[in-house]
């Protein structure tokens, strides 16, 4: 027994260091389905990340009509929606996102946000809890939320 744990204990340090180091590259609003190939999509993801909503939704509505199952261009779908203040749509976009990937971590941060945009803290809370168990190690969607949650809050106690 003690020899398996010797031999063992080199392997388990170097996985925890090597998620570690996945970690440490930072988030995204992307599942990391590699979907993002796409061209079109990754035409579409640029225009949202340049603030040109309205420019992005054509194009991820193209994406999404060629794969109904990309929750990464649902969550992008959502995102800009709610931009532009067109939170029905948002939400419908959101929630189809999350129904293909429960714990798709941008989908599940954008939600919450939204959930606090229409005054409803619980369920904005219920997205950071899914985030929470989602991110082991925690990740930037759990932070940006908790803080949103956070400023929310500050805000109603004014």
């Amino acid at each position: 027994m003690r020899r398996i744990l010797k031999l063992m204990t080199p392997l388990v340090l170097t996985l925890a260091l090597a998620g570690g180091q996945a970690l440490a590259m930072g988030g995204s609003s992307d599942s990391g389905s590699g979907k993002a190939a796409d061209p079109t999509y990754s035409a579409a993801r640029q225009l949202v990340e340049d603030g040109k909503y309205a420019e992005a939704i054509p194009l991820l509505e193209q994406v999404v009509a060629k794969d109904a199952k990309n929750a990464d261009a649902l969550n992008y779908l959502g995102y800009s929606s709610r931009q532009l203040g067109n939170n029905d749509a948002a939400l419908t976009h959101y929630q189809a996102a999350l129904a293909l990937e429960p714990r798709h971590r941008g989908a599940n941060e954008y939600l919450g946000e939204l959930y606090l945009i229409l005054g409803d803290l619980p369920k904005a809370e219920e997205r950071l809890k899914v985030l929470d168990e989602a991110c082991f190690f925690g990740c930037e969607e759990y932070t940006e939320l908790k803080n949103a949650i956070a400023a929310y809050k500050t805000k109603l106690g004014s």
